[in-house]
């Protein structure tokens, strides 16, 4: 099989600017950065043993998945990892959503469907768990012992696509996000989810974005005595204007609203209150959660930078801003100040929530929960000397009121930063 990034790059050059903007990355997310990290291309070391040591889940593919009508893109069984857990954590849960990004046509979507973001076909049997699912209580100090599961993200619309979307397009192409969220509950009810003492739902990108939509849905499936959270790592997505002027970000996301009929799967209240596609960004999704969320983010989203703020790769001016933070010039470090100061205001309302809490660091990050050494270890980003698996723990356990809100950049030298040149 050919290397799943030089096919995503060949990818690339057949796109339209539009596709290319957010669609194309979320395809390889989770690849790239697994070859950004092994080729050490950040601003601090990585510990390779730590990934080599963790253990190994098997896939399990969803039961049943045909007659349920919980499908991939592409037709295929959605799948997930499933790890046991042991001792004081024996009935204790927690999930974590896989991101990617999103598709927003049909061309985009035809081609994800070819990747292990669209269909189960592509995914790796075995992985390892690492970060919030690493077992070993130095890297996961609070979670350990718990079962957990990662649930593989394989329909391009943060699990809220509906079928009604497919008669539409005329293509073989399977909008069952919904479906595949409650099939997976279905399934892990029956491994053990419905006598859940604790639990907590995260996840990252449009994981983390999946999370908060289904955050409530989560918590009334579980026991009324039990203590239920939700946790949103990097998933916290802008409605701002690009650079340029232009609504690049809604666009997008109205796009995909409007092309996976994920109406369904979003807050009735919000969508009859304001253009419906709004309600698939965070800020407004967060202000109907009854359920307790902690949001991890970085102020500077290399990820919302390089999509939401900049999009086009092209711009000269930007090319090396939006590839390294450290290469940006006075003017540009004073637009990314203006685009942390946009995620402050629109959490602004969020933070007077005593249930919720936060930890946004002053990195040049994306997702910083499920890889060990941005999670919890000597080397990880810190606010108030507390590494994000520590702030999570305080706030899950109610130990601490968590509010982590770090100074500007570059203040942090804790800080991961990534280095795209």
């Amino acid at each position: 099989m050919a290397n799943p990034r030089l096919r995503s790059i060949t990818w690339w050059r057949k796109w339209s600017r539009k596709d290319w903007a957010i669609a194309a990355v979320g395809f390889t997310l989770i690849v790239f950065l697994c070859t950004l990290i092994s080729n050490s291309m950040i601003d601090q070391p990585f510990d390779h043993d730590h990934a080599i040591a963790a253990d190994l889940v098997d896939l399990t593919l969803l039961h049943n998945a045909k007659d349920k009508g919980a499908l991939c893109l592409d037709g295929s069984s959605p799948g997930y990892h499933f790890q046991k857990g042991f001792g004081s954590g024996s009935n204790n849960w927690l999930l974590h959503i896989e991101g990617g990004g999103w598709c927003n046509t049909i061309a985009s979507c035809s081609l994800r469907k070819l990747t292990p973001l669209g269909s189960s076909k592509y995914m790796e049997r075995r992985v390892s768990f690492s970060g919030i699912l690493s077992p070993y209580s130095s890297q996961n100090p609070d979670f350990f012992s718990w079962n957990k599961v990662k649930i593989r993200y394989c329909d391009g619309a943060s699990f809220a696509g509906n079928p009604k979307s497919e008669l539409k397009n005329g293509t073989k192409l399977f909008f069952r996000g919904q479906l595949i969220w409650e099939a997976l509950m279905d399934e892990l009810l029956s491994l053990g989810l419905s006598s859940a003492k604790q639990a907590l739902l995260s996840g990252c990108s449009a994981g983390g974005l999946a999370t908060l939509i289904h955050c409530d849905d989560f918590r009334q499936l579980l026991p009324k005595d039990a203590t239920i959270k939700c946790l949103a790592d990097a998933g916290f997505f802008l409605n701002e204007k690009d650079v340029h002027g232009k609504q690049t970000m809604r666009s997008f996301y109205d796009d995909v609203f409007h092309l996976q009929g994920v109406e369904g799967s979003l807050h009735k209240d919000c969508v009859s209150r304001m253009e419906p596609s709004k309600c698939l960004f965070p800020q407004e999704i967060v202000k109907n959660i009854k359920t307790p969320v902690f949001l991890v983010h970085p102020a500077y989203d290399f990820w919302q930078i390089q999509h939401i703020l900049i999009p086009d790769a092209s711009d000269h001016n930007w090319r090396n801003c939006r590839l390294n933070i450290h290469d940006c010039n006075p003017n540009q470090i004073e637009i990314l100040q203006g685009f942390r100061n946009s995620l402050l205001k629109a959490l602004n309302e969020f933070q007077k929530n005593a249930e919720g809490g936060i930890f946004i660091d002053s990195c040049f990050v994306h997702c910083q929960t499920w890889m060990d050494h941005t999670w919890h270890s000597p080397q990880s980003p810190r606010i108030n000397n507390k590494t994000i698996a520590e702030s999570v723990g305080d706030w899950f356990f109610n130990r601490n009121i968590v509010k982590q809100i770090d100074c500007p950049y570059p203040c942090n030298p804790t800080c991961y930063n990534m280095n795209f040149t």
